[in-house]
């Protein structure tokens, strides 16, 4: 990954873009993420007659697919399990007939009914997107973060709009990253001037990134310079609170001309965490490896003695903050679990309502004593 405090000096990129182009039908696969992975999964119990497309895009009753031949939809079917934009899917005779066994798989909680909602499959990295004419804010990006790592997708922030902020205001935007997640790599760009495409470019160079981030945070700008085409609708965001209209309604993938693939998502307000307690781990690595100095094996880095982890914050090695945003996202994800693993839930219940009435029993012998 480039120096971030460089790539901004980088001569900007040629206005003159690729042109958008449909592959010829026989690299229409390969342009869409088709490799030997996916060959083998389909050889293996693909029906004669069949064909395999990936989605491009859901559209309730049907799903926009590409093929080998071409682009068409493709209709649903109840017996067909959910299905993410990025899946890999065989259809006979106008039928989806399989799933290829996914990649990776990106979801979230939905914040308005609790259920899992799915993103994008088979994506290689998830792409933080974060507009510069707004706050950074390090919560957004660790929650993202860990359902980044929960699907398999390695996460990257893009700072946006790096053309409407000055030289300092931009090194206090990438330290505020970099105090959220130390781990992950940053690149800040400019659709305007060009500034940082050539290292996003090369970041998609035959991979599938994903853009998550808020309405109006330049996620569709981003596609369509990267694209060389107005294949993503844009509108300005309001004044005054630089809050974004929900442009994007659908995620759809695009082929970037220069090899890759892009997936473009509705803006999303609040990020629900559905993921297991250790993405969140995954998440917070420098923690971890902090935690193994700890005196005790169990210790919850709370007040325990010899403790490292809060030893580094209290000697400033660890960012302020990042300890307590660790265990609020951990609590988070392990309440997730439990809504969706009831022999868990009832577990956990079970095991509080025991503690409970030990707790009682030890409070009765005390106040009879």
């Amino acid at each position: 990954m480039p120096d971030h405090h460089t790539h901004l000096s980088a001569s900007p990129i040629s206005p003159a873009l690729p042109p958008v182009h449909q592959p010829p039908p026989r690299e229409q696969l390969a342009a869409l993420g088709w490799n030997d992975r996916w060959l083998a999964l389909y050889a293996s119990d693909a029906p004669d007659g069949a064909e395999p497309g990936r989605i491009l895009r859901h559209d309730g009753s049907a799903v926009l697919t590409g093929f080998a031949s071409g682009t068409r939809q493709v209709p649903l079917r109840p017996a067909i399990p959910p299905l993410a934009v990025g899946d890999w899917i065989v259809v006979a005779d106008g039928a989806i007939t399989g799933v290829l066994a996914r990649a990776s798989l990106l979801h979230r909680a939905d914040p308005s009914t609790g259920q899992q909602q799915l993103l994008a499959a088979n994506v290689d990295v998830a792409v933080i997107v974060c507009g510069l004419d707004r706050p950074v804010k390090a919560g957004r990006i660790q929650r993202t973060a860990t359902l980044a790592w929960d699907a398999g997708a390695l996460p990257v922030v893009v700072l946006t709009k790096a053309d409407l902020v000055g030289g300092a205001d931009l090194d206090a935007a990438l330290a505020s990253v970099r105090e959220a997640d130390p781990s992950i790599d940053v690149v800040a760009v400019s659709a305007t001037s060009g500034n940082g495409l050539d290292d996003l470019s090369r970041i998609a160079a035959g991979r599938t990134l994903v853009l998550i981030g808020e309405s109006g945070a330049g996620k569709s700008t981003l596609v369509n310079v990267l694209i060389g085409g107005d294949v993503a609708p844009t509108q300005g965001v309001r004044r005054g609170d630089a809050k974004g209209r929900h442009t994007t309604t659908a995620r759809e993938l695009h082929p970037l001309p220069g090899g890759g693939c892009l997936i473009d998502t509705p803006g999303i307000r609040a990020v629900g965490l559905s993921s297991e307690a250790e993405s969140v781990d995954d998440a917070f690595a420098d923690i971890l490896e902090l935690a193994t100095g700890c005196r005790f094996r169990d210790c919850s880095h709370a007040a325990e003695p010899g403790c490292a982890v809060l030893a580094a914050g209290a000697d400033g090695d660890l960012p302020a903050g990042r300890i307590e945003s660790w265990q609020r996202l951990r609590r988070e994800a392990l309440a997730a679990e439990l809504r969706a693993d009831k022999v868990a839930r009832r577990r956990h219940e079970k095991r509080f309502a025991r503690l409970t009435k030990e707790a009682m029993r030890h409070k009765g012998r005390r106040d009879g004593g």
